[in-house]
């Protein structure tokens, strides 16, 4: 019976074309599925069978402990350096996108408000 190895949902391609790789590496028999036309489906990466479930899981832990460990290390590099993306530093970076989020934001508080007063709520 096929098993849910690995979804894909919202994963970054680098990533998954990295765990594919690594499955690949390891001969893990393995299969894909897509999300499809319309992004219903479920995206993942399946087992066919559970023979090889344990050393594939084990296999997934290391590979994102590294993946975890190199992301922080990287964080803590630009933190150090000072150029680690902050709120304020995106602000200034393009301020007319958080201004018309903002405008948008309070205007659909607004009219919900508005909606609600006029319902006699």
């Amino acid at each position: 019976m096929p098993i849910l190895l690995f979804p894909l949902r919202g994963v970054p391609e680098d990533e998954a074309d990295e765990v594919r790789a690594l499955l690949d590496e390891h001969h893990i028999d393995y299969y894909e599925t897509y999300a499809g036309n319309w992004g219903v489906s479920m995206p993942g990466l399946w087992l066919r069978d559970d023979v090889e479930l344990i050393k594939a899981k084990a296999l997934l832990r290391i590979y994102q402990e590294q993946r975890y460990q190199a992301a922080h290390d990287e964080y803590e590099r630009l933190k150090d350096q000072g150029q680690q993306s902050t709120f304020f530093r995106a602000f200034i970076k393009r301020p007319l996108v958080f201004l018309s989020y903002i405008f948008v934001m309070g205007l659909v508080i607004y009219a919900s408000i508005k909606l609600l007063f006029e319902m006699g709520l």
